[in-house]
Protein backbone atom coordinates (compact mmCIF):
# COMPACT_ATOMS: atom_id res chain seq x y z
CA UNK A 1 0.00 0.00 0.00
CA UNK A 2 1.58 3.25 -1.11
CA UNK A 3 2.04 5.57 1.86
CA UNK A 4 1.94 9.27 1.27
CA UNK A 5 4.40 11.20 3.42
CA UNK A 6 2.00 14.13 3.86
CA UNK A 7 -1.08 12.05 4.74
CA UNK A 8 -2.64 12.62 8.14
CA UNK A 9 -2.56 9.42 10.13
CA UNK A 10 -5.30 8.00 12.38
CA UNK A 11 -6.02 4.64 13.99
CA UNK A 12 -9.24 2.75 14.60
CA UNK A 13 -12.64 2.51 12.93
CA UNK A 14 -14.50 4.75 15.39
CA UNK A 15 -14.65 8.12 13.64
CA UNK A 16 -14.02 7.02 10.06
CA UNK A 17 -16.92 8.98 8.52
CA UNK A 18 -16.04 12.44 9.69
CA UNK A 19 -12.32 11.92 9.02
CA UNK A 20 -13.09 11.08 5.39
CA UNK A 21 -15.31 14.18 5.14
CA UNK A 22 -12.63 16.44 6.64
CA UNK A 23 -10.07 14.96 4.25
CA UNK A 24 -12.20 15.70 1.17
CA UNK A 25 -13.07 19.23 2.32
CA UNK A 26 -9.51 20.16 3.31
CA UNK A 27 -7.87 18.41 0.33
CA UNK A 28 -5.43 16.59 2.66
CA UNK A 29 -4.89 12.84 2.19
CA UNK A 30 -5.75 10.66 5.18
CA UNK A 31 -4.56 7.20 6.23
CA UNK A 32 -6.57 5.21 8.74
CA UNK A 33 -5.06 1.96 10.03
CA UNK A 34 -5.66 -0.56 12.83
CA UNK A 35 -9.29 -0.98 11.72
CA UNK A 36 -10.57 -3.77 14.04
CA UNK A 37 -7.24 -5.68 14.00
CA UNK A 38 -8.18 -7.90 16.97
CA UNK A 39 -11.70 -8.71 15.75
CA UNK A 40 -12.45 -12.26 14.60
CA UNK A 41 -13.66 -10.59 11.40
CA UNK A 42 -10.96 -7.90 11.00
CA UNK A 43 -10.98 -4.86 8.73
CA UNK A 44 -13.64 -2.70 7.13
CA UNK A 45 -17.31 -3.72 7.32
CA UNK A 46 -19.55 -3.81 4.26
CA UNK A 47 -21.21 -0.48 5.14
CA UNK A 48 -17.83 1.26 5.48
CA UNK A 49 -16.72 -0.02 2.07
CA UNK A 50 -20.09 1.06 0.66
CA UNK A 51 -19.50 4.55 2.10
CA UNK A 52 -16.09 4.69 0.41
CA UNK A 53 -17.73 3.68 -2.88
CA UNK A 54 -20.36 6.42 -2.43
CA UNK A 55 -17.67 9.05 -1.75
CA UNK A 56 -15.92 7.83 -4.89
CA UNK A 57 -19.16 8.36 -6.87
CA UNK A 58 -19.82 11.90 -5.62
CA UNK A 59 -16.22 13.07 -6.13
CA UNK A 60 -13.94 13.19 -9.14
CA UNK A 61 -10.33 12.07 -8.95
CA UNK A 62 -10.51 10.58 -5.45
CA UNK A 63 -8.08 7.66 -5.00
CA UNK A 64 -8.98 5.09 -2.35
CA UNK A 65 -6.55 2.30 -1.47
CA UNK A 66 -7.59 -0.48 0.90
CA UNK A 67 -4.94 -2.81 2.30
CA UNK A 68 -5.02 -6.53 1.53
CA UNK A 69 -6.43 -7.39 4.98
CA UNK A 70 -8.89 -4.45 4.96
CA UNK A 71 -7.46 -3.07 8.23
CA UNK A 72 -6.01 0.10 6.63
CA UNK A 73 -7.35 2.60 4.11
CA UNK A 74 -5.70 5.55 2.35
CA UNK A 75 -7.82 8.28 0.77
CA UNK A 76 -6.41 10.93 -1.55
CA UNK A 77 -9.22 13.43 -2.08
CA UNK A 78 -10.42 14.81 -5.41
CA UNK A 79 -13.05 17.46 -6.11
CA UNK A 80 -16.69 17.12 -5.04
CA UNK A 81 -18.58 16.78 -8.32
CA UNK A 82 -22.20 16.27 -7.19
CA UNK A 83 -24.87 15.87 -9.87
CA UNK A 84 -27.23 12.89 -10.18
CA UNK A 85 -26.01 9.85 -8.19
CA UNK A 86 -27.80 6.62 -7.22
CA UNK A 87 -26.46 4.31 -4.53
CA UNK A 88 -27.65 1.04 -2.99
CA UNK A 89 -26.93 1.03 0.75
CA UNK A 90 -26.26 -2.33 2.45
CA UNK A 91 -28.85 -3.50 4.98
CA UNK A 92 -26.35 -3.47 7.86
CA UNK A 93 -26.82 0.31 8.39
CA UNK A 94 -29.58 2.73 7.58
CA UNK A 95 -29.56 5.45 4.93
CA UNK A 96 -28.80 8.04 7.63
CA UNK A 97 -25.27 6.64 8.05
CA UNK A 98 -24.50 7.43 4.40
CA UNK A 99 -26.46 10.67 4.17
CA UNK A 100 -24.86 12.46 7.14
CA UNK A 101 -21.37 12.76 5.57
CA UNK A 102 -22.89 13.66 2.17
CA UNK A 103 -24.86 16.54 3.75
CA UNK A 104 -21.56 17.97 5.04
CA UNK A 105 -20.03 17.82 1.54
CA UNK A 106 -23.02 18.69 -0.67
CA UNK A 107 -23.02 22.53 -0.43
CA UNK A 108 -19.43 22.58 -1.75
CA UNK A 109 -19.99 20.45 -4.84
CA UNK A 110 -19.39 21.45 -8.45
CA UNK A 111 -23.04 21.03 -9.43
CA UNK A 112 -26.19 20.60 -7.30
CA UNK A 113 -26.67 17.17 -5.75
CA UNK A 114 -29.47 14.86 -6.85
CA UNK A 115 -28.75 11.82 -4.73
CA UNK A 116 -30.96 8.74 -4.59
CA UNK A 117 -30.25 6.25 -1.80
CA UNK A 118 -31.99 2.89 -1.38
CA UNK A 119 -32.03 0.78 1.78
CA UNK A 120 -33.30 1.08 5.36
CA UNK A 121 -34.82 4.49 6.12
CA UNK A 122 -35.15 4.11 9.92
CA UNK A 123 -33.15 2.14 12.45
CA UNK A 124 -32.04 2.64 16.05
CA UNK A 125 -28.36 3.41 15.33
CA UNK A 126 -28.37 6.37 12.93
CA UNK A 127 -30.51 9.40 12.21
CA UNK A 128 -33.70 8.44 10.40
CA UNK A 129 -34.75 9.98 7.09
CA UNK A 130 -37.54 11.84 8.99
CA UNK A 131 -35.15 13.57 11.38
CA UNK A 132 -32.72 14.43 8.59
CA UNK A 133 -35.59 16.04 6.67
CA UNK A 134 -37.10 17.95 9.60
CA UNK A 135 -34.04 18.77 11.75
CA UNK A 136 -30.72 18.33 9.92
CA UNK A 137 -31.67 20.31 6.80
CA UNK A 138 -32.99 23.32 8.81
CA UNK A 139 -29.56 23.39 10.51
CA UNK A 140 -27.98 23.82 7.08
CA UNK A 141 -30.37 26.70 6.38
CA UNK A 142 -28.80 28.58 9.31
CA UNK A 143 -25.69 28.84 7.14
CA UNK A 144 -27.44 30.14 4.03
CA UNK A 145 -27.90 26.80 2.22
CA UNK A 146 -31.61 27.08 1.56
CA UNK A 147 -32.98 27.36 -2.00
CA UNK A 148 -33.67 23.92 -3.41
CA UNK A 149 -32.57 22.02 -0.28
CA UNK A 150 -34.95 19.07 0.02
CA UNK A 151 -35.25 15.47 1.13
CA UNK A 152 -38.05 13.35 -0.27
CA UNK A 153 -38.97 9.99 1.26
CA UNK A 154 -40.22 8.03 -1.75
CA UNK A 155 -40.53 4.67 0.01
CA UNK A 156 -40.03 3.59 3.59
CA UNK A 157 -37.88 0.61 4.50
CA UNK A 158 -37.69 -0.91 7.96
CA UNK A 159 -34.93 -3.14 9.27
CA UNK A 160 -34.01 -5.90 8.40
CA UNK A 161 -35.47 -6.09 4.87
CA UNK A 162 -35.09 -2.46 3.80
CA UNK A 163 -36.66 -1.51 0.50
CA UNK A 164 -36.83 2.22 1.26
CA UNK A 165 -35.80 5.02 -1.09
CA UNK A 166 -35.01 8.69 -0.51
CA UNK A 167 -34.04 11.52 -2.80
CA UNK A 168 -31.75 14.29 -1.56
CA UNK A 169 -31.49 17.59 -3.43
CA UNK A 170 -28.95 20.22 -2.38
CA UNK A 171 -27.89 23.51 -3.99
CA UNK A 172 -24.27 24.64 -4.17
CA UNK A 173 -23.01 27.76 -2.41
CA UNK A 174 -19.96 29.94 -2.87
CA UNK A 175 -19.42 30.34 0.87
CA UNK A 176 -21.40 29.56 4.02
CA UNK A 177 -22.54 32.35 6.33
CA UNK A 178 -21.14 33.02 9.78
CA UNK A 179 -23.34 31.68 12.58
CA UNK A 180 -24.21 33.69 15.68
CA UNK A 181 -26.70 31.58 17.63
CA UNK A 182 -26.49 32.16 21.37
CA UNK A 183 -30.10 32.49 22.53
CA UNK A 184 -31.80 29.08 22.90
CA UNK A 185 -35.20 30.67 23.63
CA UNK A 186 -38.15 28.77 25.10
CA UNK A 187 -39.81 25.73 23.54
CA UNK A 188 -42.92 26.90 21.69
CA UNK A 189 -44.06 23.91 19.66
CA UNK A 190 -43.56 20.16 19.40
CA UNK A 191 -44.03 18.28 16.15
CA UNK A 192 -43.77 14.58 15.44
CA UNK A 193 -44.18 11.89 12.81
CA UNK A 194 -45.42 8.43 13.74
CA UNK A 195 -45.10 5.96 10.91
CA UNK A 196 -46.11 2.34 10.62
CA UNK A 197 -45.36 0.06 7.66
CA UNK A 198 -46.66 -3.46 7.10
CA UNK A 199 -48.39 -3.42 10.51
CA UNK A 200 -51.81 -2.19 11.60
CA UNK A 201 -52.20 1.56 10.94
CA UNK A 202 -53.63 1.71 14.45
CA UNK A 203 -50.07 1.37 15.80
CA UNK A 204 -49.19 4.95 14.83
CA UNK A 205 -52.34 6.26 16.57
CA UNK A 206 -51.43 4.34 19.71
CA UNK A 207 -47.94 5.89 19.68
CA UNK A 208 -49.42 9.38 19.24
CA UNK A 209 -51.82 8.92 22.17
CA UNK A 210 -49.08 7.64 24.47
CA UNK A 211 -46.73 10.47 23.56
CA UNK A 212 -49.44 13.10 24.06
CA UNK A 213 -50.15 11.71 27.54
CA UNK A 214 -46.74 13.09 28.62
CA UNK A 215 -46.29 16.11 26.32
CA UNK A 216 -49.69 17.66 27.00
CA UNK A 217 -48.46 18.58 30.49
CA UNK A 218 -45.93 21.03 29.05
CA UNK A 219 -47.26 23.05 26.11
CA UNK A 220 -50.52 23.10 24.13
CA UNK A 221 -49.03 23.46 20.63
CA UNK A 222 -48.39 19.79 19.83
CA UNK A 223 -49.07 18.27 16.44
CA UNK A 224 -48.19 14.61 15.88
CA UNK A 225 -48.71 13.44 12.35
CA UNK A 226 -49.55 9.85 11.42
CA UNK A 227 -47.74 8.78 8.27
CA UNK A 228 -48.93 5.53 6.70
CA UNK A 229 -47.29 4.06 3.60
CA UNK A 230 -49.12 1.31 1.76
CA UNK A 231 -48.20 -1.46 -0.67
CA UNK A 232 -44.87 -1.29 -2.49
CA UNK A 233 -43.96 2.05 -0.86
CA UNK A 234 -43.81 0.44 2.58
CA UNK A 235 -40.66 -1.65 1.99
CA UNK A 236 -40.01 -5.30 2.72
CA UNK A 237 -40.25 -5.52 6.53
CA UNK A 238 -42.81 -4.54 9.16
CA UNK A 239 -41.89 -1.76 11.58
CA UNK A 240 -42.95 1.49 13.18
CA UNK A 241 -41.24 4.47 14.77
CA UNK A 242 -41.92 7.85 16.36
CA UNK A 243 -39.76 10.90 15.54
CA UNK A 244 -40.24 14.01 17.65
CA UNK A 245 -38.84 17.52 17.41
CA UNK A 246 -39.22 20.54 19.66
CA UNK A 247 -38.77 24.04 18.27
CA UNK A 248 -37.98 27.10 20.38
CA UNK A 249 -38.94 30.76 19.98
CA UNK A 250 -35.51 31.46 18.44
CA UNK A 251 -35.59 28.47 16.06
CA UNK A 252 -33.45 26.04 18.10
CA UNK A 253 -34.39 22.43 17.34
CA UNK A 254 -34.12 19.38 19.61
CA UNK A 255 -35.03 15.94 18.33
CA UNK A 256 -35.43 12.35 19.49
CA UNK A 257 -36.84 9.14 18.12
CA UNK A 258 -37.52 5.54 19.01
CA UNK A 259 -37.87 2.57 16.67
CA UNK A 260 -39.98 -0.59 17.01
CA UNK A 261 -38.38 -3.60 18.65
CA UNK A 262 -39.64 -7.20 18.73
CA UNK A 263 -42.10 -7.74 21.55
CA UNK A 264 -42.27 -4.09 22.64
CA UNK A 265 -45.66 -2.36 22.58
CA UNK A 266 -46.08 0.85 20.50
CA UNK A 267 -46.93 2.74 23.71
CA UNK A 268 -43.52 1.89 25.20
CA UNK A 269 -41.74 3.01 22.02
CA UNK A 270 -43.62 6.33 22.18
CA UNK A 271 -42.75 6.84 25.85
CA UNK A 272 -39.07 6.13 25.14
CA UNK A 273 -39.03 8.72 22.33
CA UNK A 274 -40.88 11.30 24.43
CA UNK A 275 -38.56 10.93 27.43
CA UNK A 276 -35.54 11.13 25.13
CA UNK A 277 -36.90 14.41 23.73
CA UNK A 278 -37.41 15.86 27.22
CA UNK A 279 -33.86 14.79 28.10
CA UNK A 280 -32.51 16.62 25.01
CA UNK A 281 -34.42 19.76 25.98
CA UNK A 282 -33.06 19.49 29.54
CA UNK A 283 -29.49 19.52 28.20
CA UNK A 284 -30.22 22.94 26.70
CA UNK A 285 -28.28 24.84 24.07
CA UNK A 286 -29.28 25.87 20.56
CA UNK A 287 -28.22 22.62 18.88
CA UNK A 288 -28.99 19.08 20.02
CA UNK A 289 -26.38 16.37 20.51
CA UNK A 290 -26.93 14.65 17.17
CA UNK A 291 -26.11 17.82 15.19
CA UNK A 292 -23.17 19.26 17.12
CA UNK A 293 -20.57 18.05 14.59
CA UNK A 294 -22.45 19.41 11.55
CA UNK A 295 -22.88 22.88 13.07
CA UNK A 296 -19.28 23.07 14.33
CA UNK A 297 -17.94 22.02 10.91
CA UNK A 298 -19.98 24.70 9.14
CA UNK A 299 -18.73 27.27 11.68
CA UNK A 300 -15.14 26.32 10.81
CA UNK A 301 -15.88 26.63 7.08
CA UNK A 302 -17.66 30.00 7.54
CA UNK A 303 -16.49 33.37 6.26
CA UNK A 304 -13.51 35.01 7.98
CA UNK A 305 -15.38 36.22 11.03
CA UNK A 306 -16.05 34.98 14.55
CA UNK A 307 -18.90 32.46 14.69
CA UNK A 308 -20.59 31.68 18.01
CA UNK A 309 -22.99 28.96 19.06
CA UNK A 310 -24.39 27.85 22.40
CA UNK A 311 -24.62 24.10 23.00
CA UNK A 312 -25.11 21.56 25.73
CA UNK A 313 -22.23 19.36 26.85
CA UNK A 314 -20.31 17.93 23.88
CA UNK A 315 -20.56 14.20 23.28
CA UNK A 316 -17.35 12.10 23.04
CA UNK A 317 -17.89 12.07 19.26
CA UNK A 318 -17.99 15.88 19.17
CA UNK A 319 -14.86 16.16 21.32
CA UNK A 320 -12.95 13.90 18.94
CA UNK A 321 -14.38 15.82 15.98
CA UNK A 322 -12.98 19.09 17.37
CA UNK A 323 -9.54 17.47 17.71
CA UNK A 324 -9.69 16.22 14.13
CA UNK A 325 -10.83 19.64 12.84
CA UNK A 326 -7.71 21.12 14.44
CA UNK A 327 -5.57 18.53 12.63
CA UNK A 328 -7.13 19.18 9.21
CA UNK A 329 -7.92 22.91 9.27
CA UNK A 330 -5.76 24.21 12.12
CA UNK A 331 -8.87 25.81 13.68
CA UNK A 332 -9.34 25.72 17.44
CA UNK A 333 -12.50 26.64 19.33
CA UNK A 334 -12.78 28.86 22.36
CA UNK A 335 -15.14 27.08 24.75
CA UNK A 336 -16.48 28.92 27.82
CA UNK A 337 -19.44 28.31 30.15
CA UNK A 338 -22.55 30.00 28.72
CA UNK A 339 -23.81 30.93 32.21
CA UNK A 340 -20.81 31.68 34.46
CA UNK A 341 -23.28 32.64 37.21
CA UNK A 342 -24.79 29.11 37.17
CA UNK A 343 -22.00 26.56 37.73
CA UNK A 344 -24.47 23.65 37.60
CA UNK A 345 -25.55 24.48 34.04
CA UNK A 346 -23.77 22.31 31.48
CA UNK A 347 -24.30 24.77 28.60
CA UNK A 348 -21.19 26.00 26.80
CA UNK A 349 -20.47 28.77 24.32
CA UNK A 350 -18.40 27.62 21.34
CA UNK A 351 -16.70 30.31 19.26
CA UNK A 352 -14.17 30.09 16.44
CA UNK A 353 -12.71 32.18 13.67
CA UNK A 354 -14.03 30.91 10.30
CA UNK A 355 -11.44 29.67 7.81
CA UNK A 356 -13.10 31.56 4.92
CA UNK A 357 -13.57 28.33 2.95
CA UNK A 358 -14.78 29.07 -0.58
CA UNK A 359 -16.24 26.56 -2.99
CA UNK A 360 -13.65 26.40 -5.76
CA UNK A 361 -15.40 23.39 -7.33
CA UNK A 362 -18.52 25.36 -8.24
CA UNK A 363 -18.93 25.64 -12.00
CA UNK A 364 -19.27 29.24 -13.18
CA UNK A 365 -22.94 30.16 -13.31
Amino acid sequence: MALSGTALHFSGHQYLRHRLVLSILSGKPVKVDKIRPEDKNPGLRDFEISLLRLLEKVTNGTVIEISYTGTAVLLKPGVISGGPVTHECPLSRSIGYFLEPIIMLAPFAKSPFQLTLRGITTDDRDLSADLIRTVTLPHLQLFGVADGLELRIKKRGSSPGGGGEIQFLCPVVKQVKTLNFVDPGKIKRIRGIAHAVRVSPQFSNRMIDASRSILNRYIPDIYLYSDVYKGADSGHSPGYALSLLAESTTGALHCAEAVSQPGVAPEDIALAATRALLEEIRRGGCVDRKHQSLVLLMMVLGSEDVGRCRMGEPTPRTIQFLRDVREFFGTSFKIVPANPSEPTSGELLFSCYGSGYTNINRSAA
